[in-house]
C-alpha cells in the first residue's frame, strides 16, 4: 500500500493567491492531504519556522475570512484539513463554523492544543457535520491512554514523533511505539514532527504516512526566491519525500 504524504502550509503566507497556487501544485506533486494552517499569535506546538510564518501572515493582515476564501478555491481539488489552535475556531462560533467548513469542502480539523478530554465535548457536532477531528498520540502516552484515544480515531492518527515542537528532526526508534498503537486500532498511523527529506524514510519505516510542515515553510521563508521558484522547490521536495517513504 502506498504511504501517504500530508503537507502543511500557512494560510496567506506570503499572500492568498500564492497559497492557492501552492496548494494546487502540491496536490499534483505527491501530496495526498493538505493541512491549511490558520495563523495564530502563539502557535505553541510549532517550531520557529512555522511560528515565523504565522507571525508574518498576521502582520500582512491575515483574517479568518482569508482562510475561507482559500478553502473555497482549493477544497474541490484536494483532501483538505484545517490545522489551527482552538481559540481561532472557537471565536468563529463552532455551531456556525463547522457546517460552513463542511459546505466549503473541508474534510476536518487538526487542533494540537485541544486535549483529548476536551475533544469529547465537541464530538457530537463534528459527527453531525461529517468532519473528522484528528487524534494525537505521543510516546509519553500509556497504552491504556492510547487505547482510549484511538478507539474513535478517524482518517489517521497523528503520531507525535517525539516530545517537543515541530521541525527539530530528532531521531528515535519509533517501531515499538507504532506497534503499540497498531495493537489498539486499524486507523492509519502518520508520523509528524521533524520529518524532512533526510528523515522521511526512517520516520515512515513502520508507519502509514508522514506529515511535513517545517521543511516546506523553510522554502517559503527564503527571501531570495520568487513565488514561482518557491512553488517549484516545494513541489520538488514533495516528490522527493513521497518517493523516499515508498522505497
Amino acid at each position: 500500500m502506498t504511504k501517504k504524504l500530508v503537507a502543511y502550509i500557512t494560510s496567506a503566507f506570503p499572500d492568498k493567491d500564492f497559497t492557492v497556487d501552492l496548494a494546487l501544485a502540491l496536490t499534483q506533486n505527491g501530496v495526498d492531504t493538505l493541512e491549511l494552517g490558520i495563523p495564530f499569535s502563539d502557535p505553541v506546538a510549532d517550531g520557529p519556522l512555522i511560528e515565523k510564518a504565522n507571525q508574518l501572515s498576521l502582520q500582512n493582515g491575515f483574517k479568518f475570512n482569508d482562510a475561507l476564501s482559500i478553502t473555497k478555491q482549493i477544497a474541490p481539488e484536494c483532501d483538505l484539513l484545517w490545522m489551527g489552535y482552538f481559540n481561532s475556531f472557537y471565536q468563529q462560533n463552532l455551531q456556525a463554523l463547522l457546517p460552513l467548513s463542511k459546505k466549503l469542502g473541508l474534510a476536518g480539523y487538526i487542533i494540537p492544543d485541544l486535549p483529548y478530554e476536551e475533544t469529547l465535548r465537541y464530538e457530537k457536532i463534528f459527527e453531525q457535520n461529517d468532519l473528522v477531528n484528528i487524534s494525537f498520540v505521543a510516546p509519553t502516552d500509556t497504552k491504556e491512554r492510547i487505547e482510549t484515544i484511538t478507539k474513535k480515531a478517524k482518517k489517521f492518527i497523528y503520531m507525535v514523533a517525539y516530545t517537543g515542537i515541530t521541525g527539530s528532526g530528532k531521531d528515535e526508534n519509533l517501531q515499538p511505539f507504532i506497534e503499540m498503537i497498531r495493537s489498539t486500532t486499524d486507523t492509519p498511523v502518520y508520523v509528524g514532527f521533524g520529518v524532512n527529506a533526510k528523515t522521511a524514510r526512517a520516520k515512515a519505516a513502520h508507519s502509514d504516512g508522514v506529515i511535513v510542515g517545517s521543511a516546506f515553510i523553510e522554502i517559503l521563508l527564503d527571501p531570495s526566491t520568487s513565488h514561482t521558484q518557491k512553488i517549484e522547490r516545494c513541489c520538488a521536495l514533495a516528490q522527493t519525500i513521497k518517493e523516499e517513504i515508498n522505497t
